[in-house]
């Protein structure tokens, strides 16, 4: 996530991240793994809405996220722009919720190796 907000935030002054951004444009799959984790401020926010929209009806996305749809507003500070953004991705998607243990904690070796 960071990724991209850092790459929607310097396309206009860095050759490198208008390559990506173009890159990313024409992707037909963008995967986004942690996304509304931490806080995003405003102009990062629109940033992020204004790519989604030019994106959605023609890419497919893959998001993860620990956070419900309803705490998207927190974390963007904007009700009305986390039902915008949400309305875009969510469009034509198919929802998986996963509960259980983290595959992470369950496959971690402990310090001695165990």
């Amino acid at each position: 996530m960071d990724d991209i907000l850092n790459m929607l935030r310097m396309k206009d002054f860095a050759r490198a991240a208008m390559a990506e951004y173009k890159r990313l444009t024409k992707a037909n799959l963008i995967v986004i793994d942690d996304i509304m984790l931490f806080p995003v401020e405003k102009p990062q926010a629109v940033n992020l809405f204004n790519f989604i929209n030019q994106l959605y009806e023609n890419t497919s996305f893959i998001i993860t996220t620990n956070k419900m749809p309803a705490d998207w507003a927190k974390m963007l500070d904007d009700e009305v722009l986390a039902t915008a953004l949400l309305d875009r991705l969510l469009f034509r998607c198919e929802v998986i919720n996963l509960a259980g243990k983290s595959y992470r904690m369950e496959n971690r070796k402990t310090i001695c190796g165990t």
